[in-house]
């Protein structure tokens, strides 16, 4: 018996099409547009990226199919609209990673020139000097939907191309302390908005800590939401072992289980 053909991505693209047709298709599908797609594919470039940090490449295999769907799906949309499809979309990628790749697609002399230092930022600066004369701030092109700690790195990041950043480490973890000092002076205050405010200055200067230390912050926290997870898990995996659960426990006694959960993390 032979096996199945491999599905292609024609046939997504047709089952996509399928679902979004009127009368026959799926009335769920039928219902949705591109803002309400949109949560679900920023939860799908989430789980291909936690699917690597796991590093399972079954679930990668899988998480990537369910992303690449949220591309179909918006092309899609898109073609019912009459603005592009996938072979438009296909095409542009495609023509942008040649346009950007001069030493790789480029003629005899480009190739000499290999990946010059800056090469990648002077094109796509070139690039967005050919979609508009108008002048911009050199932060406009930092995406807004960005989760919100990498955008802020961003933005740190473009700004101190320009010079407008600290010189080290040092002045950086200066500010922190002086942001924290000015969160709990709010805090004490009751004024909540104000309290509000400067938790983001905590944490827009978390994030510059973070750059100064090459650290990713949205790794560094999804390592920390991680721990919790486990240690928290193995709490209530203790208070089972006495019959309750954490709504028959308490704080002190949590508390006394969870540094039991640490220690056995570390062999202690």
């Amino acid at each position: 018996m032979s096996a199945e053909p491999k599905k292609t991505i024609d046939d997504l693209i047709a089952v996509m099409a399928a679902l979004r047709t009127p009368g026959t298709g799926c009335p769920w599908d039928l219902e949705q547009t591109f803002a309400t797609i949109a949560p679900y594919t920023i939860e799908e470039a989430y789980e291909v990226a936690d699917a690597i940090a796991r590093g399972n490449l079954t679930d990668l295999r899988e998480e990537l199919g369910d992303l690449l769907l949220q591309v179909v799906y918006h092309a899609q949309l898109a073609q019912e609209e009459q603005a592009f499809d996938f072979t438009d979309v296909a095409h542009a990628i495609t023509t942008k990673m040649i346009r950007r790749h001069p030493h790789v697609f480029g003629d005899e002399a480009a190739r000499s020139m290999g990946a010059t230092p800056g090469f990648w930022e002077k094109i796509k600066a070139e690039e967005k000097a050919a979609r508009s004369t108008a002048p911009a701030s050199i932060l406009d092109d930092v995406p807004l939907p960005l989760p919100a700690l990498t955008r802020a790195v961003k933005l740190q990041s473009k700004a101190a191309k320009v010079g407008f950043d600290w010189p080290s480490l040092t002045p950086v973890l200066a500010k922190m302390r002086e942001e924290l000092a000015e969160l709990e002076a709010a805090a004490a205050s009751g004024d909540a908005t104000h309290t509000a405010e400067e938790f983001g200055d905590l944490l827009f200067v978390m994030a510059n800590v973070a750059r100064h230390m090459d650290i990713d912050p949205e790794d560094a926290l999804r390592s920390a939401n991680h721990k919790f997870t486990r240690r928290f898990q193995r709490v209530e995996a203790l208070l089972k072992e006495r019959g309750r659960g954490p709504a028959h426990s308490d704080l002190a006694e949590m508390d006394r289980l969870w540094d039991q959960a640490k220690r056995e993390e570390r062999g202690g």
